[in-house]
């Protein structure tokens, strides 16, 4: 199971960890699969492992675009993904009711990046007793992040982690400074990298978000050498036909061959 919080940070762990999975909960069958494909490659490689997926998707770029099969009905497939396979589960939240009910199904709370300044989200995300990731904003610095974590620790809630995904670059790219990774590692809680988030290229006129999966092992890299304590990814096993971000998604068959070269380098340092 998801190891304590205090496992997580970069003194108490021997390998990072990896919230992974599909960016939304698209019908009812096709999480469980992709969750036992990652939970296998995981458990050899010894990556502990968190199952990451929307239960909608409340920031699109179009009106007619994919945000979910219904509230209720996806949060219990992740609930049910959890017990099936004994992993802890990951999904975002938009307000502040949303953290309460979504509490009632998943163990990891996330603060989408664009909401990571809003108080009453991050306190009644804390007050829930969650795990809480905040992803950091494409406006911020890395050290500004402490304030954002201090909105959920004023809760009695420690248990957070911080999350770099990139800085805007202009309208339509993302780039990351790296030096953001020590930066919120100086709070003492774990950090992580959003691989494939990094790597969008949002606000395309087309009104559907771009992005380079190509890069995707090279920012990964990146990060581990860098000593990053966890990774962020979203796979899919045809990353063509997903419906949600999926032109900045890993093809589910690469994902274990990459894990493998990321571990030979965490081994390495």
């Amino acid at each position: 199971m998801f190891p304590p919080i205090s496992n997580l940070n970069h003194t108490g762990s021997n390998n990072f960890f990896l919230l992974a999975g599909p960016c939304v909960i698209e019908d009812d069958k096709m999480a469980f699969p992709i969750a036992e494909k990652i939970l296998s490659i995981t458990d050899k490689l010894q990556i502990p492992f968190i199952f990451k997926a929307s239960y909608k998707k409340a920031n699109r770029s179009r009106l007619d675009s994919f945000t979910g099969i219904g509230d209720e009905k996806a949060l219990k497939i992740l609930r049910r993904v959890s017990e099936m396979f004994g992993i802890p589960v990951v999904t975002d939240i938009h307000t502040a009711e949303e953290a309460v009910m979504a509490a009632e199904y998943v163990d990891v709370l996330q603060i989408p990046a664009f909401l990571c300044r809003q108080t009453e989200l991050l306190i009644a995300a804390g007050k829930t007793g969650k795990v809480i990731n905040i992803k950091k904003g494409q406006f911020l610095s890395g050290a500004s992040m402490r304030f954002a974590a201090d909105k959920v620790v004023s809760t009695g809630n420690n248990k957070v982690m911080l999350t770099e995904r990139g800085n805007m670059f202009g309208y339509g790219d993302l780039v990351i400074d790296y030096r953001n990774i020590p930066a919120m590692q100086q709070t003492g809680f774990p950090v992580i990298l959003d691989i494939t988030h990094s790597l969008q290229q949002p606000n395309q006129t087309s009104g559907v978000t771009g992005g380079r999966p190509d890069l995707i092992e090279t920012v990964a890299k990146a990060g581990v050498a860098t000593g990053v304590d966890g990774l962020f990814l979203e796979t899919h096993p045809n990353p063509a036909v997903a419906k949600s971000d999926g032109a900045n998604m890993l093809k589910l068959d690469l994902l274990e061959g990459m894990l493998e070269r990321l571990v030979k380098i965490r081994n390495s340092l």
